[in-house]
């Protein structure tokens, strides 16, 4: 993971930088400050109008006693999207419009649910899997602290018993 996160925060600014220099030194300095500025204006408005939308449907599903996970996925996605949006580059901002369309979006949220499916592992009593085997599980009794009839032979903390 450490990595990954390297490539993102040193390589990617790189790519960018390089980037932005072509693109300078094809159309001039002034269109291409243009485009990274506009961008960043545009896609943050743009990102924010979608958040609020997003909040929204957020708390009607929570008004009427449902779960908004997909929601909160698309909040997350339009957050990440704002995010990259007003960092200049060409790259992120391709990446960052691509996440406001709400198809493209849908696609996002699939290939993330397909992610962490595959790392979830669930286990079920009796299940063939081995961390299910019997050895594997303690058997254990509780006793409260408040409890006033505590086990024979059991003294509570700060009991004289």
């Amino acid at each position: 993971m450490f990595f990954y996160l390297l490539l993102l925060f040193v390589l990617m600014p790189i790519i960018e930088l390089s980037l932005l220099i072509r693109l300078a030194k094809a159309i001039s300095l002034g269109p291409t400050l243009g485009i990274v500025i506009l961008t960043g204006i545009v896609g943050a408005a743009l990102a924010r109008a979608q958040g609020v939308s997003a909040w929204n449907k957020v708390q009607r599903d929570l008004a009427d006693g449902r779960m908004p996970t997909s929601e909160i996925v698309d909040a997350l996605l339009i957050f990440i999207a704002g995010v990259v949006l007003i960092t200049p580059g060409l790259i992120t901002d391709v990446i960052g419009f691509t996440l406001l369309i709400p198809p493209a979006r849908k696609i996002f949220k699939a290939k993330l649910a397909s992610h962490f499916q595959s790392r979830m592992v669930f286990i079920h009593p009796g299940a063939t899997d081995p961390y299910t085997a019997a050895d594997d599980f303690i058997d254990v009794q509780a006793t409260s602290a408040h409890d006033a009839n505590p086990p024979p032979g059991h003294a509570l903390q700060g009991d004289s018993r």
